[in-house]
């Protein structure tokens, strides 16, 4: 099938923004479990491999209609030092994301591209909820510092053998 004008552009241009979420998002996930936050390592390698699942979804699509999916690009990877900055990379990324989804949309529609519309559609809904992740976790980080979700296993697990022997 033949792509309207632009649309294969903007599918390769919201596949470079996965891509580099992936490779974002896998470090960190790796970052994490080196500093001994094992949670948060599960949750940012979850996120890799969704956007891995976008990737292929948009590489598919592309070549449905007859494009070629630029698999070389990458934006900057931003990397945080500490858990803080971690998280507010993850942020500016999804949030990027959904500014160029928005846009994606609104052009689909403009070209009649009603397939690769929805296909955006469903995207943004889920880097909506990754944004609204990030930022409640930035939230309860501010609010009280560290808690659960941001102490190292062996912390958490000495606190527990801890509260566990006050409760014998």
């Amino acid at each position: 099938m033949r792509a309207r004008e632009g649309v294969v552009d903007l599918l390769n241009q919201y596949l470079t923004v996965e891509l580099t979420a992936i490779n974002e998002y896998f470090l960190a996930s790796e970052m994490c479990a080196n500093w001994g936050f094992g949670r948060l390592r599960d949750r940012f390698r979850s996120l890799s491999l969704d956007e891995m699942k976008d990737a292929q979804a948009l590489i598919a699509h592309i070549l449905y209609l007859d494009g070629l999916p630029n698999l070389q690009r990458l934006n900057q990877v931003k990397v945080g030092q500490d858990v803080p900055e971690t998280l507010q990379a993850g942020l500016d990324s999804e949030r990027e994301a959904v500014d160029v989804l928005r846009g994606a949309i609104e052009h689909c529609a403009r070209v009649g591209d009603f397939t690769s519309r929805s296909m955006f559609e469903r995207m943004i809904r889920d880097e909506e909820e990754h944004v609204d992740w990030f930022e409640t976790q930035l939230e309860g980080y501010s609010c009280r510092g560290s808690g659960e979700l941001f102490e190292p296993a062996a912390a958490l697990e000495r606190r527990h053998r801890r509260l566990s022997h006050l409760a014998a």
